[in-house]
């Protein structure tokens, strides 16, 4: 991961010496209009701006990119024109916007050197973020490097010592950051990412960022009665790991857990999966690396509050030692969970994760997973589902969407509670049939969590990994998503209770 270097700038965009500067512009009623900021490029460009972008067929849609020599007065040597999409009634960008058209401008940014964006005049937070997300690549296991991300950024502002300014370049550079963290821990491939080493890498990343770090190995695990991790792993060569992360705050400060699964690569275990597809399973681990990237930003950005992740890793494998259908695992704590289906594992390592997080009494618990291929059915492939107690899934998912990451709200319909009863242990895993498959995965989960915690599991089995071609900010391979959501949720959290 290499972050372009941002800079504040007032001076006007038009005198910008630059090797590109980048413009808005928007999806009008009446055809293309400039965006905010870009009124002194129009001025000063050689021509009619708005009617030369049209000519070459730009109409403002999201994800739209032109670019043109910039000539006449401007001292940048290229314009690109990035667009911003439909704006809302009273002529507003939303922030996801200016977020998603600073992405893919960055996209577009190859073997530039430096660059200036004035899409700051619409939301210098988003323009920032949307430029590191949309800068990210990764080329680590390739012998040739690839067209070169852009250098330097600078974004015009009207006051570079203004403090809110200052603040929303910092905030946006390290989220953005945070995001590309857990998107490097995704992209790397299970051979190099497996329990024992993505431990280690959590660990390092961790203490580095300040943080206290236990891990558990499976030694300890055994000892102290982890069954659903342990049952999960069993059937691969890398044993289990349970990673303890914490950041710690003021003693009035609110207690968060956070968990995330960290499945280094899912292939079914004797319920195993259909081939085609399967290589994308190395993402199962999507919820951990978004855990682990978060813990480094809460420390890097100081929020006043007690957080603590809870991190279960396993690879799910089918061999001689796999736990199987039919096996009744001892979970962490004492229930037991007759296994119907070994492919539904990650319920059983967060079950796990949940019962220990739940012993230190947080006052908000957060989980994300790549839960249920159901999600992907409901939701689509870019839109989380967000299950908990009724009130903070709610506050969840709304900061989700203002985040940009457009989670929604499920319910735990209590008819499916039945359908997860089990002929031997406390409950089974999974349903007989297949309606309401991640409504069934979170109610399980909560049998775990319990009535007088407020909590939210965000399910992003689609969202976590983008296997189609790259779109505004997100690149092909990990997103990184929920990273945002759970910033959001964290910096809500310190605000307001």
């Amino acid at each position: 991961m290499t972050t372009p270097k941002l800079a504040l700038t007032d001076t006007a965009p038009a005198k910008l010496a630059v090797d590109a500067l980048v413009i808005g512009t928007v999806q009008g009623a009446d055809g293309l209009e400039l965006g905010p900021g870009a009124e002194q490029v129009a001025s000063a460009f050689d021509g009619d701006l708005r009617q030369v972008l049209s000519s070459l067929g730009a109409n403002g849609k999201a994800d739209e990119v032109i670019k043109l020599p910039a000539g006449g007065k401007l001292k940048a040597a290229l314009l690109v024109a990035t667009g911003l999409g439909k704006p809302a009634a009273d002529g507003s960008v939303s922030a996801e916007s200016v977020r998603r058209a600073s992405g893919a401008a960055a996209r577009a940014l190859t073997d530039v050197e430096h660059a200036a964006s004035t899409l700051a005049a619409a939301d210098l937070a988003a323009a920032v973020q949307g430029t590191v997300l949309g800068s990210y690549s990764f080329a680590e296991y390739r012998s040739k490097p690839g067209s070169a991300a852009v250098t330097a950024v600078d974004f015009a502002v009207a006051d570079t010592k203004d403090s809110a300014a200052a603040s929303a370049l910092k905030g946006g550079t390290a989220i953005g950051e945070a995001v590309n963290t857990a998107r490097d821990l995704i992209n790397t491939p299970p051979n190099d990412l497996f329990p024992a080493s993505f431990a280690d890498r959590a660990s390092e990343l961790a203490r580095a960022a300040g943080l206290d770090v236990e891990v558990l190995d499976e030694q300890a695990l055994r000892k102290h009665g982890y069954g659903g991790i342990l049952g999960v792993g069993e059937g691969s060569s890398r044993p289990p790991r349970l990673v303890r992360i914490r950041h710690k705050g003021p003693k009035s400060a609110k207690k968060v857990a956070l968990i995330g699964k960290g499945i280094t690569f899912d292939t079914g275990g004797i319920s195993l999966k259909p081939g085609a597809g399967m290589d994308e399973m190395t993402s199962d681990m999507s919820g951990a690396a978004g855990v682990v990237a978060t813990m480094v930003l809460a420390a890097k950005l100081n929020y006043p509050l007690d957080v603590t992740a809870t991190v279960p890793m396993a690879e799910n494998m089918p061999s001689g030692t796999a736990y199987r259908p039919g096996d009744v695992l001892r979970m962490y704590g004492g229930k037991t969970v007759e296994v119907l289906n070994t492919d539904a594992e990650g319920r059983l390592v967060l079950a796990d994760a949940i019962t220990r997080a739940i012993e230190d009494e947080p006052d908000y618990l957060v989980e994300t997973s790549t839960l249920t291929g159901a999600q992907v059915v409901a939701l689509g492939k870019r839109t989380p589902g967000v299950m908990g107690s009724d009130e903070f899934r709610d506050r969840v998912a709304q900061l989700s969407r203002n985040a940009g990451e457009g989670a929604w709200p499920m319910p735990l319909p209590e008819e499916l509670r039945g359908e997860l009863d089990s002929k031997l242990a406390d409950l089974a895993n999974v349903t007989g049939n297949r309606w309401g498959g991640m409504l069934a995965a979170g109610i399980f989960l909560r049998e775990f969590v319990g009535e007088s915690t407020a909590w939210a599991h965000i399910d992003i089995a689609g969202p976590a990994y983008n296997s189609g071609s790259p779109w505004g900010y997100t690149p092909k391979g990990g997103t990184g998503v929920p990273v945002r959501t759970m910033a959001a949720v964290l910096a809500d959290i310190a605000e307001h209770g």
